[in-house]
């Protein structure tokens, strides 16, 4: 065993003992980051060129900040994006809810399908629906300044040329796509106020702008992104809009059938939690 993988080792106790819910994954990650090579080639470091950033890294993970902002990445579906102070880290569960909007859109007899991200953040459903969806021209929306920043290096790195990043709010976007648009799809802020994140990768460090709704539910940005997915989409067109898992049932009612939407239905992650709804416009 070489000497990196003996500090790995040491490093893996710290995390689990500060609580960690991955720390020897973590560990390889930070060790990776710092000596340039990939998790699978950290037993090629030789000893003379272990680097005592490693335990720089070990020691903001073990204060709990989030990996991702160690690294500087996060690993979304099939994108490596550049994350760090002001957006949200997006999360695997996020991952189902962007992958059940490309299956449809691959379903669908359009040769290239118009979709809205509302509130894009980095850029991670966005840019997933664009590099898997053959032809798609997607429209990412992100009014707050920080997060529009990092969603623009991330499509400069991934997806130019078929991803268009707006500065806009989502209440009232894109008014020249009305009645055009195959899918929209939304991971907006809907922890209600006064509520607390479990953890502290989520309460302490991720942006509150992208975490909490507004209203007493907290469901104030769904109530609007409802009413932005009826004014976009074509009839027949698709809305998909995450949410928390107690959150369910209140957000399916959101999406009711005299303004519009039918087949509205609600939709688990890999846990079995609620995640998401989805709602078809109804067709002319």
């Amino acid at each position: 065993m070489t000497f990196l993988l003996d500090e790995i080792a040491l490093a893996t106790a710290r995390l689990a003992e500060a609580g960690v819910p991955s720390p020897r994954t973590d560990a390889e990650e930070i060790a990776a980051f710092v000596h340039g090579v990939t998790r699978g080639m950290l037993h090629t470091v030789k000893d003379a060129d272990f680097d005592a950033r490693f335990w720089e890294g070990v020691a903001r993970r073990e204060a709990r900040e989030p990996l991702q902002h160690i690294t500087g990445r996060a690993y979304f579906r099939y994108l490596s994006l550049e994350v760090g102070p002001g957006v949200f880290v997006p999360r695997p569960e996020t991952e189902v809810v962007a992958g059940w909007a490309i299956d449809r859109l691959r379903e669908m007899d359009v040769a290239s399908p118009v979709v809205v991200d509302l509130g894009t953040g980095s850029g991670a459903i966005a840019l997933s629906i664009a590099q898997e969806v053959a032809l798609a021209q997607v429209h990412a929306v992100e009014i707050d300044p920080v997060a529009y920043g990092w969603a623009k290096r991330n499509i400069l790195e991934h997806g130019e040329g078929r991803t268009t990043l707006h500065p806009e709010d989502l209440a009232d976007c894109l008014p020249e796509l009305d009645g055009q648009v195959d899918l929209v799809i939304s991971n907006p802020p809907y922890i209600p106020p006064g509520a607390v994140p479990r953890d502290p990768e989520v309460r302490d460090y991720d942006p509150s702008r992208a975490l909490y709704g507004s209203g007493e539910d907290g469901l104030d940005e769904v109530r609007a992104v409802e009413r932005t997915a009826r004014r976009l989409l074509r009839p027949g067109g698709f809305a998909v809009v995450e949410h928390a898992d107690q959150q369910g049932n209140a957000v399916y009612w959101l999406f009711a059938e005299e303004n519009g939407w039918r087949d509205v239905r609600l939709r688990q992650d890999l846990t079995g939690r609620d995640r998401f709804v989805t709602a078809r416009l109804t067709q002319d």
